[in-house]
């Protein structure tokens, strides 16, 4: 009876239906947020993530903008039947870079976190004009014009000042430039040098030929460079398990 009397109370009383509410909220919101207070770091600590290079990041966009990621996600879960068929499970340092991150649960086609380095160029090329050409049951759409449409980088260093913003370390000064150096290497820091940008997209599309065309560069050319790169980043032959318990 007195459960029902307060249930009624609830029920009936906007005003204190609200405040319950937002005692619950409150409650719920601190046992997930407080904890992370007492956490020195949330992204695991691993070698080797970088930001993408220019001609992967214009790939990336064009991967967002003909909607992959509504039928591809890219996040392994931590389960065996996931790790048996697509690799190690997916971690927070691997899209750290990332703005918006492709992590999701969608899957009418698999999961890419993992596709880098899996097929060649040319297999990507020929799925990504006619999918059921290598895969029969494919319900992919067919992709054919990336393939004749020149890639647009007008605007490339205004996209990597825009992602610096973000904090990705994309250079802008000498001193970033010598940070990069330090971080990740002499190579790397000259592609996430935003005053070469174009000059490294151009040198990787045509040292790449990810299109299998040398007459230009094409979307595809970016799309597929994008394509290789996932999952390729981390060596996890040389991590254990132990060095992540931590983070989760």
């Amino acid at each position: 009876m007195l459960k029902n009397i307060k249930s009624e109370i609830l029920e009936t009383n906007v005003g204190v239906l609200l405040v319950a509410t937002m005692i619950a909220i409150s409650i719920g919101g601190m046992v997930e947020i407080a904890p992370l207070f007492l956490m020195k770091d949330t992204v695991e600590k691993v070698e080797g993530v970088r930001p993408y290079t220019p001609l992967e990041l214009r790939g990336r966009d064009i991967y967002i903008r003909e909607g992959c990621y509504l039928c591809h996600s890219q996040m392994i879960r931590p389960f065996r039947d996931e790790q048996l068929r697509y690799g190690h499970y997916s971690l927070a340092a691997e899209s750290k870079y990332d703005h918006p991150f492709q992590w999701g649960s969608k899957r009418t086609g698999p999961d890419l976190a993992r596709v880098g380095a899996k097929y060649s160029n040319e297999w990507h090329v020929q799925h990504l004009i006619a999918p059921r050409s290598v895969v029969p049951e494919s319900v992919m759409p067919n992709y054919p014009w990336l393939l004749t449409t020149p890639l647009d980088y007008s605007d490339l260093q205004d996209r990597l000042r825009a992602l610096r913003i973000t904090g990705v370390p994309y250079s802008a000064s000498q001193v970033e430039y010598e940070q990069n150096v330090k971080q990740f290497g002499a190579a790397t820091a000259k592609e996430l040098d935003i005053a070469q940008a174009q000059k490294n997209l151009i040198a990787q599309a045509e040292a790449g030929n990810y299109d299998g065309d040398h007459s230009g560069i094409s979307e595809m050319d970016a799309l597929v460079a994008y394509l290789q790169v996932l999952g390729t980043m981390v060596d996890f032959s040389k991590i254990k398990p132990e060095d992540l318990v931590k983070y989760r």
